[in-house]
């Protein structure tokens, strides 16, 4: 979570959230950030930017056997991609109770209906995760 909280903090005007993707041995194949407001693409979320490394690292879209760690709870969009590219296991940090699809809101990854069911293990270093969140919206109404 380290490496995620590090990439989140790094976000600039974006929600500040860094993901990391390991592979079954623990090696980091891929890892992102939210940049939707640097790249202006409403699917740069971090989940995605990180599953899209991981791919080119890999060399294949399958990323079966590999763990995703998050600093927030993915959203719908993040889950349907976490199940599409066979993530074995989510890691997140805070949950998010207005767009979490992960068990806040919706919970897609253990829904049966899933093709593709994820090992989900939430609130790890939860506090951390959302202090950057909360300090990156209390500067953003401060201006």
């Amino acid at each position: 979570m380290g490496e995620a909280l590090a990439l989140a903090v790094g976000c600039g005007e974006d929600v500040p959230v860094g993901a990391c993707l390991y592979d079954e041995s623990g090696a980091l194949v891929g890892r992102g950030r939210n940049e939707r407001e640097l790249r202006h693409d409403p699917t740069a979320h971090a989940e995605v930017e990180a599953l899209r490394d991981a791919a080119e690292t890999r060399g294949s879209w399958r990323l079966d056997g590999c763990t995703l760690v998050v600093t927030l709870e993915p959203c719908v969009m993040c889950a349907g991609a976490i199940a599409a590219s066979r993530v074995s296991r989510v890691v997140m940090g805070a949950w998010d109770a207005k767009a979490g699809a992960v068990g806040s809101v919706w919970d897609m990854l253990r829904d049966p209906r899933v093709l593709h069911q994820v090992e989900v293990v939430g609130g790890v270093r939860e506090q951390e995760c959302s202090r950057v969140l909360t300090d990156f919206f209390a500067r953003r109404r401060s201006v």
